[in-house]
């Protein structure tokens, strides 16, 4: 987190969802008390637009969309920023394979002239809006009996697989990021063991999120029938998870029916390995773009089976609270309220 030298004062955040696809932006008013956000305005753009420019030339058409909004020009000063991407943040600087820039939240402060800019992990930033979120943006998988102050975790599957923990330092809870998606996948069926076995012939090394991401659909799909093909498998513009997937759901692909049970099952046996890793007995959030698009497959009872197959601990995760995210703007928020902490501090 970046300060520039000012007096402390109420006003507006500028937050940031930053990806290598889209960035979303929006601007936030705080409460009289500084203690509650409303959203003013946002906007997504996308990343590539600004690949040969600059992010900073993103956040000034931002704000000029902005400017020529009643509610947003009729507000206060933005006085903080909080950018989450993917990637990790050192020294205040995003490193990441995916944006075509390095951000840091010193220059950012310095040339918005800022008191303040929080750079996170976008997992961490997703941990942060947890305790933000309405009712209506969670759905419960199972309830569960959660401990007090209990450890939390978070994981995300997309394009890729993030994974963050919340413990209680005393006061609130503490996001932490972490690369879990990095390390191995972890078969625990017959079936995925020869999953790993198939992959492994494509590739030295086979991390969880060569699985549990979008791309994971493909490869599952032709690990258990190659000679299925959709229009969506050949060619770079096609999305074939987004095809696997709603043949699945509709019921027109054997294959694709198949395919989404291994992954969703794969999926439920990663957050339970989670959840045994940290101790997370204040409950397992589930966000990212595809939990949401699959719900129905996610609420079938299939994902918290493999959550708590886990021997003599099955009883136990039982009673690990299960939630899926379903407020796809929670890196956003997260972001926003994570800005407003540091400007406080």
């Amino acid at each position: 987190m970046a300060k520039a030298e000012g007096r402390k004062k109420s006003g507006m955040i500028l937050a940031g969802d930053v990806g290598g696809t889209k960035c979303n932006l929006a601007l936030f008013q705080e409460d009289s008390n500084r203690t509650r956000l409303q959203l003013i305005f946002q906007r997504r753009y996308p990343t590539q637009d600004y690949a040969a420019r600059s992010f900073q030339s993103m956040l000034q058409d931002f704000l000029g969309h902005a400017a020529k909004s009643e509610a947003a020009a009729s507000s206060k000063s933005i006085t903080a920023a909080g950018f989450g991407s993917a990637g990790a943040v050192v020294d205040g600087r995003f490193h990441s394979s995916n944006l075509p820039w390095v951000l840091a939240g010193h220059e950012l402060a310095s040339e918005l002239g800022l008191q303040s800019v929080a750079m996170l992990n976008d997992l961490e930033a997703t941990a942060c809006s947890l305790e933000h979120l309405a009712p209506n943006d969670v759905l419960v998988l199972n309830e569960g009996v959660p401990q007090p102050h209990g450890a939390k975790a978070l994981l995300a599957a997309g394009t890729g697989l993030g994974e963050a923990i919340l413990f209680w330092n005393g006061n609130q809870y503490h996001a932490v990021p972490s690369e879990g998606g990095m390390a191995d996948f972890t078969p625990c069926t017959e079936r995925e063991i020869e999953l790993l076995r198939f992959l492994k012939k494509r590739m030295p090394s086979v991390c969880a999120e060569e699985v549990l991401s979008g791309r994971g659909f493909l490869a599952i799909h032709e690990f258990l029938d190659s000679a299925v093909r959709h229009p969506s498998f050949d060619g770079s513009t096609g999305d074939a998870a987004r095809e696997i997937t709603q043949q699945a759901l509709a019921q027109s692909c054997p294959t694709c029916v198949e395919t989404l049970d291994l992954w969703v099952s794969a999926y439920g046996s990663e957050a339970g390995n989670l959840a045994l890793r940290v101790l997370a007995f204040g409950g397992i959030y589930v966000a990212g773009g595809i939990a949401v698009k699959i719900l129905p497959k996610m609420k079938d009872g299939t994902f918290v089976r493999a959550f708590c197959a886990k021997g003599s601990f099955a009883s136990i995760l039982a009673r690990v609270p299960i939630n899926v995210v379903l407020n796809e703007d929670a890196p956003l928020w997260g972001a926003a309220y994570q800005a407003l902490a540091c400007k406080i501090d």
